[in-house]
C-alpha cells in the first residue's frame, strides 16, 4: 500500500510540475486545498477514484499511468511535450500581438499619406494598439497561462483604454484629463476582486465535504 502511495504521489509531482502548475492551482481545478494536493504528494495519503479520473483526464494520461512507475525516459518526454506546448502557446501569443502592431503600422503609414495627417492623428493607431494588445493578451492568458496574471492585465487594459480616449479628445483640442479619476475607483475594484475570488478558491468545494475532511483532518 506505501508503494502505491509512493507511486501515485511522484507521478502526481511530476505531472503538475510538468504543467507548470502550482499546488494551489491543481487544488482549484479539483475543488479541494493545497494541503491536501501536499498529502498527495507526500505519499500521506491517496485520492479517491473520481479525483484521479479528473487528474488523468486534466493532465493527458490514462488512470493507468497514474498508478503505475515509470521510466526516465517516460518522464523526460512527459516534460518535453509539456515545454514545448508551453513554448507554443508563448510564440502564438506573441505573434498575435505582433499582428495588432503590424496592423497600427499600417494604419500609421496610410494616415500619414493622407492629406488630413497631423503630428497627432498619424499616431492614434499606435495608441488605441495598446488596450487592443491587452485584450489579446487577455484573451490567451486566460486560456493557455495564469489566470492570477488576469488582474494586472484588466488594470494595464482599463488605464490604457482611459489614455486612448482622453488623447483622442486631445486630438481635437479637448482636455478631458478628469478621465483619470475613473481609473481610481476602476483599480480599487480590480484589486478587491483580486482577493475575493484567490480567497473563496482557496477554500474547499463543500460537495463530497465528508470524502474531503479525511483528506483534511
Amino acid at each position: 500500500m506505501d508503494n502505491i502511495k509512493s507511486i501515485i504521489a511522484k507521478n502526481i509531482t511530476q505531472l503538475r510540475q510538468a504543467k507548470g502548475m502550482t499546488q494551489l492551482e491543481l487544488a482549484e481545478k479539483l475543488n479541494y486545498t493545497d494541503k491536501a494536493v501536499s498529502k498527495w504528494e507526500r505519499g500521506d495519503s491517496i485520492p479517491d477514484v473520481t479525483v484521479l479520473c479528473q487528474i488523468s483526464e486534466m493532465f493527458g494520461v490514462t488512470l493507468d499511468y497514474l498508478v503505475k512507475p515509470h521510466k526516465e525516459t517516460d518522464e523526460t518526454g512527459i516534460k518535453l511535450s509539456e515545454t514545448v506546448r508551453k513554448h507554443n502557446h508563448t510564440f502564438i501569443t506573441t505573434l498575435s500581438i505582433l499582428l495588432v502592431w503590424l496592423v497600427a503600422t499600417l494604419g500609421f503609414v496610410v494616415i500619414a499619406l493622407t492629406p488630413f495627417d497631423t503630428h497627432l492623428t498619424q499616431w492614434l493607431p499606435f495608441l488605441y494598439a495598446v488596450p487592443i494588445t491587452m485584450i489579446v493578451w487577455l484573451v490567451f492568458n486566460s486560456i493557455w497561462f495564469t489566470r492570477h496574471r488576469n488582474y494586472l492585465i484588466i488594470s494595464l487594459l482599463m488605464w490604457s483604454v482611459l489614455a486612448s480616449i482622453q488623447l483622442s479628445f486631445l486630438v481635437f483640442g479637448v482636455h478631458i484629463w478628469l478621465i483619470y479619476l475613473l481609473g481610481i475607483p476602476g483599480q480599487i475594484i480590480i484589486l478587491i476582486w483580486s482577493r475575493i475570488t484567490y480567497k473563496s478558491s482557496a477554500k474547499p468545494n463543500y460537495k463530497g465535504f465528508f470524502s474531503k475532511s479525511k483528506e483534511n483532518p
